[in-house]
């Protein structure tokens, strides 16, 4: 049969023919694809010419990323399909990808070439204007000399951080690890995904799932019957916080599915991670100190807008102590509800199918500092039962619950007329199904992108944009972006892009009532998908959103602002079946219960945060043996004073998949710096405006589509006129007033 994946693929935008292609077509092209490589990189090393941008970077960038069309489809199969099929061929393929890339990143020859190429550069710049672009000919599209001269520096950099200056002793070990890190990585990911599938917690008895909606306990009996078992199946999120637990009514059943989900990786069985998560940060040690930096946060952070571990440290620290305080603070609160009156509040609220509040609610959690005394102290709080207790509190205080949102949000409404609305009123982006192409499982929907002032020619859009909505046994937790195929103009390539999630399935024929978390994850992604298809870049691996690991999550995270924006949601959140807006004083309450429960979240992130970097700290012979894991995460927990019993951390070690396998090791803070990013850009968008194309359009000219041509902090000081700062983020924090 022939190999559909070794011809240029005939449907749009280069979209792989997933109704033709097996497994193991990836194995083969990818193999056959790494030869040619080889050839290829001979070929630019061993030229007789002098190095030119034309001769030298150009089929540099082509051997680099002429296999992306092939490995993006691949790895998000991997991890949104995952049959065992796919599993072992990724243990196969992954090594052998590792040793491409250092046999690319650690040639002397191709790096003095660069180099040479790079003092011709800097010698002549002063004497070339922007418009007078090396070595090329005249095009519509051709990179900038700065983008040039940029994507020279990082490749010179990345060659160096790879050990291409050391000598061939410590090259030849540097391989060795970075193919046995690969391999962790992939088993780690292997693991993972079947522990998570065995930890689902199976309910036999329906009594014990008081609380949830009929839609929810339907969902969890499809999930058990399509595992062959009777009763209902409760699959676990990838974070140690499960949602359900906000609404379920059974305190036993509550504490099975938190013990559940804490206990993973831990089982001493086939689906135990700790010691590959030991040998990983061992080996990561160990490479960090080959190439010259005390530890493997040293070496991250090097590549990173931060710069130092140092500066990471000081951002973390500075969010401690006010995130304690604030969790203490809201656990003194729930101490004051005792579970028995928030269950009889609970079951009062759901007599009636997300019936409208009543106006007093009926238990307060109130009282006086005397009649605390009388009682005795108050009983600590079960990580279990925290969202349980703080929903009633919520209630209580704000008069509201987020249950009540559900008929409110259904799930293609909220797309089209929140996610697709916001993109058109910033950026003039429009959405048009193509049914007509498939995607890799038949849940998969499939849109063109087209910009306002071109017509919607079919094939001549943007891009596409595939959506992956629904939970499977398969696909690994949580939700992410993935690009299929990057935008280029020398690969001649516009943005395929995915955006996939964890939404729980309905029965057939019943609409997608989402949660309240569901919308903001999906506008996060969204802006993910957002930093991919309004990238402008020449060269692929300056592509958005190949931008450094610190500032990635910074337009996903602005993107959230649009799902609590009162004019979005007058659009999307409309009652599914009567297409009634929502009531308009929940507007309100949205915005007032934003700081609710901020210091717990605060506080198991910085958890997770704590966690990474204890990690990434050590020298080989510091790391823990297996046995050791819990203690050592314990003690990290409290060196960082964030350890609370009440709040674990987002993550634990071992089912860490941010840090042990999707690329994040030592850079979790990520996701903390791009708030700081992010909460200073929704000031500046409210300060302009808001929801205005003026706003988006500079938003995607001096962010979105920039890529990796110029350094992060260059491109926000273009849009904000300085430099970041962080009083926004404190003030979003509840940390500061405005």
């Amino acid at each position: 049969m022939t190999n559909p994946l070794l011809s240029e693929s005939t449907l749009p935008y280069g979209l792989p023919d997933f109704a033709v292609i097996e497994p193991w077509h990836y194995e083969e092209a990818i193999l056959s694809g790494l030869d040619d490589g080889l050839v290829a990189l001979d070929s630019i090393v061993n030229s007789s010419e002098p190095p030119t941008a034309a001769n030298t970077l150009e089929p540099l960038e082509r051997l680099q990323w002429g296999l992306h069309p092939i490995i993006g489809p691949f790895f998000q199969l991997l991890w949104a399909e995952g049959t065992p099929e796919i599993e072992e061929i990724n243990l196969r393929i992954a090594p052998k990808l590792a040793a491409a890339h250092d046999e690319i990143l650690m040639n002397r020859k191709l790096y003095d070439r660069l180099m040479e190429l790079a003092s011709c550069h800097s010698a002549r710049s002063d004497n070339v204007t922007e418009s007078q672009n090396l070595d090329w000919d005249a095009s519509e599209h051709r990179p900038a000399l700065s983008d040039t001269q940029f994507l020279l520096k990082n490749w010179l950099k990345n060659m160096r951080r790879a050990g291409v200056t050391l000598d061939d002793a410590a090259q030849s070990r540097l391989r060795e690890i970075n193919t046995e890190l690969t391999e962790l990585q992939a088993q780690f990911g292997n693991r993972l995904l079947a522990g998570n599938k065995a930890a689902a917690v199976l309910v036999t008895n329906k009594a014990e799932l008081a609380g949830l909606d009929d839609d929810a306990i339907a969902a969890f009996a499809d999930a058990a019957a399509d595992q062959g078992l009777d009763g209902w199946l409760i699959s676990l999120e990838l974070t140690t916080g499960q949602q359900v637990l906000s609404r379920l009514e059974n305190p036993d059943l509550r504490a099975r599915i938190m013990s559940a989900a804490q206990s993973r990786g831990l089982s001493d069985d086939e689906n135990d991670t700790k010691d590959l998560i030991t040998k990983t940060a061992k080996l990561r040690a160990e490479h960090a100190q080959l190439l010259g930096y005390p530890h493997h946060a040293a070496y991250v952070a090097d590549n990173n807008v931060i710069e130092t571990t140092e500066a990471v440290a000081e951002l973390l620290g500075q969010l401690a102590a006010p995130a304690m305080e604030n969790a203490k603070q809201e656990a003194a609160q729930l101490a004051g509800i005792t579970l028995d009156s928030a269950t009889t509040f609970h079951s009062a609220q759901n007599d009636g199918k997300y019936g409208h509040m009543p106006a007093e609610p009926s238990v307060s959690s109130s009282c006086t500092s005397a009649e605390r005394e009388d009682a005795g102290p108050p009983t600590p709080i079960k990580p279990s039962d925290w969202t349980f207790l703080a929903e009633q509190l919520m209630r209580d205080r704000f008069n509201f619950d987020f249950a009540q949102l559900r008929p409110y949000l259904e799930l293609q409404t909220v797309l089209h007329q929140g996610v697709f609305k916001a993109a058109h009123e910033l950026y003039g982006l429009n959405f048009v199904p193509r049914p007509d192409l498939k995607g890799y499982h038949p849940d998969v929907e499939v849109y063109e992108v087209f910009d306002d002032d071109k017509p919607q020619i079919k094939n001549q859009g943007r891009g596409l944009i595939m959506f992956d909505f629904y939970a499977r046994p398969t696909k690994r937790g949580g939700a992410w972006m993935n690009l299929l195929i990057g935008q280029s103009y020398l690969m001649g390539q516009k943005p395929v892009v995915t955006q996939t999630l964890n939404i729980v399935k309905p029965a057939a024929g019943e609409p997608t009532l989402i949660t309240w978390d569901n919308v903001k994850t999906l506008f996060h992604e969204f802006g993910h998908a957002l930093h991919g298809l309004l990238s402008d870049t020449y060269y692929p691996s300056q592509s958005s959103p190949y931008v450094p690991t610190d500032f990635v999550e910074y337009p996903s995270q602005v993107n959230e602002m649009w799902s609590h924006d009162p004019e979005m949601l007058s659009h999307f959140a409309k009652h599914h079946e009567t297409g009634e807006p929502m009531p308009t004083e929940w507007y309100n309450h949205l915005k007032d219960t934003k700081e609710f429960g901020e210091g717990r979240a605060l506080l198991e992130t910085l958890g997770a945060n704590a966690i990474d970097q204890a990690w990434h700290r050590l020298t080989p012979e510091e790391v823990p043996t297996p046995d050791q894991v819990e203690a050592f995460e314990k003690a990290a927990l409290e060196k960082a004073g964030v350890y609370f019993e009440a709040v674990p951390p987002r993550y634990r070690s071992t089912y860490y998949n941010h840090i042990w396998s999707s690329g994040y090791s030592a850079g979790y803070y990520a996701y903390m710096l791009s708030k700081m990013f992010d909460a200073d850009t929704v000031t500046w968008f409210k300060e302009n405006g808001g929801l205005r194309r003026e706003n988006g359009q500079k938003f995607a000219k001096e962010v979105l589509s920039k890529g990796n041509t110029r350094d992060a902090k260059e491109s926000f000081r273009a849009l904000r006129g300085r430099d970041v700062i962080i009083q926004p983020l404190l003030v979003r924090l509840g940390l500061a007033s405005e």
